[in-house]
């Protein structure tokens, strides 16, 4: 046995990714078990309507006019006044003027502002933010009756 030579082994330099594959399984477990109990949220009682308030209602008499501000899906702005033909491609600048001016006119007027379903929140309340500083006292939202 004077001949014999130990084998060289080649070093190689592999990781063994088993064992993290099965901490990422638990771990993917884990979060999957306790993510609903985190994005539950805040508990808001919001206020419940049993029938909507149509524009004459909110007018109180025929002397107010009924303002509507509307935004849609893209963020273009639209004015009515008492239910007229809706002015589509307003500038905000130019309903303020007009808002401030029908209720110079007719100060009971109410002022609302709707926006599509699709329209993202802060282009809501950009319109709402202008309007209350040009010192209009009170917007409301338009919304639909649900079905």
């Amino acid at each position: 046995m004077a001949g014999y030579q130990p084998k060289k082994r080649k070093m190689t330099a592999e990781i063994n990714v088993v064992p993290y594959i099965d901490v990422m399984l638990v771990l993917l477990i884990i979060f999957m078990v306790t993510s609903p109990f985190v994005t539950q949220g805040v508990e808001v009682e919001l206020p419940a309507t049993e029938t909507a308030v149509s524009a004459q209602d909110m007018a109180g008499d025929s002397d107010a006019s009924f303002i509507i501000v509307e935004i849609d899906r893209d963020g273009n702005l639209g004015l009515s006044v008492n239910d007229e033909d809706m002015m589509r491609g307003v500038s905000l600048q130019d309903i303020i003027v007009r808002v401030k001016a029908e209720l110079s006119l007719k100060p009971d007027s109410p002022v609302a502002v709707g926006g599509d379903a699709a329209t993202p929140y802060a282009e809501v309340v950009l319109v709402l933010d202008e309007l209350s500083r040009a010192g209009i006292p009170k917007v409301g939202l338009l919304t639909d009756i649900k079905e």
